[in-house]
């Protein structure tokens, strides 16, 4: 099935790198200090903290022009764009970056049916890049990409860039999935003095911060795709990885009492207006920047807001909030018997052929442009050469830590593996369904049908 990744059956080793890597999380989130504390954020000039010589070797590339298209803006793109300027310096080529808004895949499939695709893209949701591959709209790596990634990257990471036996895409960025961000002085004004572990322990909390006077969590709503993390956590903690996988690849149904119970556990909380910020009606109006700076900054700050280890880019970029101090994090409270751990990440890709477009991936790949990024802040790499010294903070550095702990034992993001039409369009599909039923989350079977009828459509399963 094209957008089917490979995934492995739980094991003795599995469970436990999972259970290290939410452990990983809790310990820090406790501990962890804010602010700078040494990341270098300077020049970039060699790509390296300590001053040493480039790990890659890029080819010139004067007077060459480069378009790279992603989903980036704001403090993510200004952050992203220092990455740039340095391939810049050592390469004498030019690159303009092209937004491609939330629905990449179409903005994308657009460019290249009408002749015009950036040189490198970078897709967000697995499904597409094997879509993309299997028209043939994506080129192989090179030798010099694939050198590079084989050397910094673990063999699960690999083989998400690639589709068939042919190795495609670098997967860049990396995220955590699976956390909860909150407002230290909300939880302190509400009595709060311990981090929920358990799903009945968070919406307890919630109502707590909310008796309290606080709106209590705030849901990006607007956003179809932070709807889709919450369901995958849920899922995953309580259905299982077996299930989990299964979904995914759409060899049960949505129609699965398994989801029938993921849906009901959700609208425990989406059901409550006291419990999210604005209400259900006021959560579908708020995009994800903005469930974050309502958290972290205003006159009536929410107390918490889930989502994945980039929420960091901006509380740093929009708020005055400082990390480890004002903002804290814990994991997703376990449903089940253990809290869930979901990753996703941006794959770079190349849609045209050319030097330039390969000596990009090149550099993506490298523990240089990993290293550049990481000191800006709010970036989590997959790359296990680079040094984790480069991080911005303390938290980010041990939630990376955590993750490349796990090795290859992790759940990607479902709606990630999902065909586009169904997992990764604004508007359309999980995206659209999960919306409708944080509107009317009293309507569990009514929910269910409807993602059944678009994921067939979508798989071409049905």
């Amino acid at each position: 099935m094209r957008s089917t990744l490979r995934t492995r059956k739980p094991n003795a080793k599995s469970t436990k790198a999972l259970a290290a890597l939410a452990a990983g999380v809790l310990a820090f989130s406790l501990t962890a200090c804010g602010g700078d504390d040494g990341g270098d954020g300077g020049d970039g000039g060699t790509g390296n903290n300590d001053g040493s010589a480039p790990s890659v070797q890029l080819p010139e590339l004067d007077g060459q022009k480069l378009e790279v298209a992603a989903v980036f803006t704001g403090p993510e793109l200004e952050n992203f764009e220092k990455v740039l300027d340095e391939f810049e310096k050592r390469t004498g080529a030019t690159v303009t970056f092209v937004p491609t808004g939330n629905n990449t895949s179409t903005f994308l499939g657009t460019k290249i049916e009408g002749g015009k695709p950036p040189d490198v893209a970078f897709l967000p949701q697995v499904g597409v890049l094997h879509q993309f591959a299997e028209k043939g709209w994506v080129k192989p790596l090179g030798s010099e990409a694939q050198a590079q990634l084989a050397k910094n990257f673990s063999q699960g990471w690999q083989d998400l860039g690639a589709y068939e036996g042919e190795q495609y895409g670098v997967y860049v960025k990396a995220a955590n999935k699976s956390l909860v961000w909150y407002n230290t002085a909300s939880f302190e004004a509400a009595g709060i003095a311990e981090e929920p572990k358990t799903w009945d322990e968070f919406v307890q909390t919630a109502q707590t911060l909310s008796d309290a006077g606080s709106p209590a969590v705030s849901i990006g709503g607007a956003d179809g795709w932070t709807l889709t993390d919450w369901f995958e956590n849920v899922y995953l903690s309580q259905a299982g990885p077996e299930k989990y996988d299964q979904l995914a690849k759409h060899e049960i149904k949505w129609t699965d009492p398994s989801v029938k119970e993921a849906l009901t556990t959700l609208a425990e909380l989406w059901g409550k207006d006291d419990l999210l910020a604005g209400g259900a009606s006021g959560a579908l109006q708020t995009e994800y920047p903005k469930s974050i700076t309502q958290t972290f900054g205003g006159d009536t700050p929410a107390g918490m807001v889930f989502e994945g280890d980039f929420v960091a880019v901006t509380i740093n970029g929009d708020t005055d909030a400082k990390i480890g101090t004002d903002a804290k994090v814990f994991p997703f409270p376990a449903v089940g018997d253990e809290s869930p751990v979901v990753t996703g990440g941006d794959a770079a890709v190349a849609l045209k052929d050319g030097e330039g477009a390969q000596a990009l991936l090149t550099f993506f790949a490298s523990t240089d442009a990993a290293e550049i990024w990481a000191a800006q802040g709010g970036f989590l790499s997959p790359n296990k050469e680079m040094d984790e010294g480069s991080y911005k903070d303390d938290v980010t550095r041990e939630i990376s830590k955590a993750l490349l702990a796990a090795g290859d034992d992790f759940r990607f993001d479902m709606s990630d593996q999902a065909p586009a039409a169904f997992g990764g369009t604004q508007g359309v599909g999980e995206w659209k369904q999960l919306q409708d039923f944080l509107k009317n989350p009293d309507d569990v079977a009514g929910a269910q049908r409807k993602l059944e009828a678009d994921a067939a459509k979508a798989y071409g399963n049905g």
